[in-house]
């Protein structure tokens, strides 16, 4: 047996309150004790031995006060869910147009809330992002773009190509325009770029706020796309008729929409600026899907992509990078962290990208705290592994010793995300720690569990009392969440304890454990 941790010296046990019983046959419950039945025990995997105990201890917990809150927990049913069934492709409606014209301030607008990252100048948005929409009783997907402009360079032109996919696989086109500058010379080149796609367009006269502003609108008519329709995305006018326009040029099936299945696991790509998620992205995609930029702060809308790794589906989110002070960014930047935090509480799983080729920083465990303080499943990927060199290496190791001690369960890969080193080892680091997040281990054998703990390493006297732990139960998983019914408060100290044992017996690889402890007293007679 492991000496004990944390000081934790034996003590005598009273023997006037039931306690955990490491023996495998567990005797029956006293005759003055009411039994429970075992209809009454949710049925798990286990021996029998795992639930005569289950029995035994549910029995003797009965002497003590149990609030309606307990009982369910206690009588709570586990089932599995099944995955649901992928749903048929719904049509793509995309939104482009050149820089600051409106396009994201129109798509939350016509989504109901702030999703797509606004501020008032040019070059916010950069990748094409998917949301879920509806209308008039029509599901559809809507993509915002980035700024299209022609005849540009660097990040511009990337964001460009982006919005000429958009188009590519869109089955129809929301053209906006700003009325108030009217038609410029790039809107008539991106004119000329939508009549090649052959796609239907629908031109969206913006920032018409009243009605001397329609006037202008109506010199759009020159565009030679029909009817432009006077819209103001930030005070919502006009926006039920453009839709209507919409909905009758979307056509009712995708033809170019993939099946979108609701079974993949969501993995979130989080980590500071510039650490590379982008790239990983764009490696296990197979394909350019988001923006790629030396410039730090390139990604700012999170971006769902589903990918195949080694044949299995999973759903990736390429995240804004989590900056050192949050509330001290502005603008952009700002918005863009609270859409990373909120990937992160969508997502099952977080992959926590780090440079390894430059020390960790404060900012890197900030961000594999909020991965766990979320209760989502952990992988920790090191990545530039082929700028490491020799020297750098044993650094790296006691930095790991020094700043993850806390996160030693969580599964390491090292990548590189330019030459796609290794990132085929990734599957098997989300399937572990996705694995963990959903065990569950049966009340019988964690009473087991739990009874050989305190047996061999009781909880140390304080004030002359010992508190004895009655009853564990796994309330819950996705993270696995234990409940402890004790005659006394149980020192965190030793609840770590518990997690570490129950990491060596269990596993947990990849998924933060909870434990919350009841304290219950006995009944009066």
């Amino acid at each position: 047996m492991t000496p004990p941790a944390d000081g934790f010296e034996p003590a005598a046990e009273p023997a006037d309150e039931p306690t955990l019983d490491t023996a495998a046959d567990v005797p029956a419950p006293a005759d003055d004790v009411p039994a429970v039945s075992v209809d009454d025990v949710p049925l798990e995997s286990g021996s029998d031995d795992d639930h005569a105990r289950e029995r035994a201890l549910r029995a003797g917990l009965e002497d003590f006060e149990l609030d309606d809150t307990d009982r369910a927990l206690l009588d709570a049913d586990w089932f599995e869910d099944d995955a649901a069934p992928g749903r048929a492709p719904l049509p793509v409606l995309a939104v482009v147009g050149r820089p600051n014209v409106g396009k994201s301030t129109l798509v939350n607008r016509i989504l109901g809330r702030r999703e797509a990252v606004v501020e008032d100048k040019p070059g916010v948005t950069r990748d094409r992002v998917s949301y879920p929409a509806e209308w008039s009783g029509r599901e559809f997907t809507l993509v915002d773009t980035g700024g299209w402009e022609v005849d540009v360079a660097g990040i511009e032109s990337k964001v460009a190509e982006q919005a000429e996919v958009a188009v590519a696989l869109a089955d129809a086109v929301l053209f906006v325009v700003d009325a108030t500058v009217g038609a410029t010379s790039t809107d008539e080149r991106v004119v000329e770029l939508l009549r090649r796609s052959g796609k239907p367009v629908v031109l969206c006269a913006n920032k018409v706020d009243g009605p001397s502003g329609e006037a202008d609108a109506a010199y759009l008519w020159a565009l030679g796309l029909g009817e432009p329709h006077p819209v103001s995305a930030l005070h919502g006018r006009g926006t039920g008729d453009l839709l209507d326009a919409a909905m009758k040029a979307l056509p009712t099936t995708s033809a170019h929409a993939e099946l979108r299945p609701e079974g993949p696991r969501r993995v979130a790509l989080v980590g500071r600026p510039n650490v590379g998620k982008s790239s990983l992205l764009n490696k296990i995609a197979g394909a350019e899907r988001v923006v790629v930029d030396e410039t730090a702060g390139t990604t700012r809308d999170p971006v769902d992509e589903l990918v195949l790794v080694k044949g299995v589906p999973y759903w990736f989110v390429d995240t804004a990078g989590i900056r050192r002070r949050v509330h001290q960014t502005r603008g952009a930047d700002f918005y863009a962290s609270l859409r990373t935090q909120a990937a992160i509480e969508k997502a099952e799983v977080a992959v926590v990208l780090v440079d390894a080729s430059q020390p960790m920083t404060e900012q890197d465990t900030r961000v594999i705290s909020q991965v766990v303080d979320a209760g989502r499943a952990l992988v920790i990927a090191y990545n530039k592994w082929d700028l490491m060199d020799d020297d750098r290496r044993p650094f790296l190791e006691r930095e790991i010793e020094k700043d993850l001690v806390q996160v030693q369960w969580a599964p390491r890969v090292n990548v590189s995300a330019r030459t796609g080193w290794h990132t085929d080892r990734l599957e098997r680091a989300l399937e572990t720690s996705l694995d963990s997040w959903d065990t569950r281990i049966p009340t019988g054998r964690l009473n087991a569990f739990l009874g050989e703990l305190v047996a061999a390493h009781p909880h140390p006297l304080r004030g002359g009392k010992q508190p004895r732990i009655l009853f564990g139960t796994q309330a819950s998983t996705r993270p696995p969440r234990f409940v402890i019914f004790a005659t006394g408060f149980i020192e965190a100290g030793y609840r770590r304890f518990i997690e570490r044992r129950l990491r060596e017996t269990f596993g947990f690889e990849g998924s933060p454990i909870e434990i919350s402890v009841r304290v219950r007293e006995k009944r009066r007679r």
